[in-house]
């Protein structure tokens, strides 16, 4: 069993930066994927950034590269995404999710998520 807390957002006005955290616990290894999908109100969930736990970043979204990082720290098992030049379109909750399945990771359908944490970027 994997444990997934968020925490980090808010509201921040367009520019700003914000920066996530997903803290994880329980049966969690070097195995695992995990990162960040966003869903936004009337929108389908999109994932944002994406780690492997053994290995480093997979990848970023097209519309966050070179705005957004992900990184992972080991000795607190917590895994960030930096966000900055936040865009209104950003807007959304976002989830931390991970699986050791990468095809169930990518596609959204990870077995662990947290309860997400609410980013509201105003212009």
């Amino acid at each position: 069993q994997v444990r997934l807390l968020e925490s980090g957002g808010g509201s921040v006005q367009a520019g700003g930066s914000l920066r996530l955290s997903c803290a994880a616990s329980g049966d969690i290894n070097s195995r695992y994927y995990m990162g960040w999908f966003r869903q936004a109100p009337g929108k389908e969930r999109e994932g944002v950034a994406h780690f492997y736990l053994g290995g480093g970043v997979v990848g970023y979204a097209e519309s966050v590269k070179g705005r957004f990082t992900i990184a992972q720290d080991n000795t607190k098992n917590t895994l960030y995404l930096q966000m900055n030049s936040l865009k209104p379109e950003d807007t959304a909750r976002y989830y931390c999710a991970g699986d050791k399945r990468y095809s169930d990771y990518i596609h959204g359908t990870s077995r662990y998520w947290g309860q997400g944490t609410q980013v509201t970027v105003s212009s």
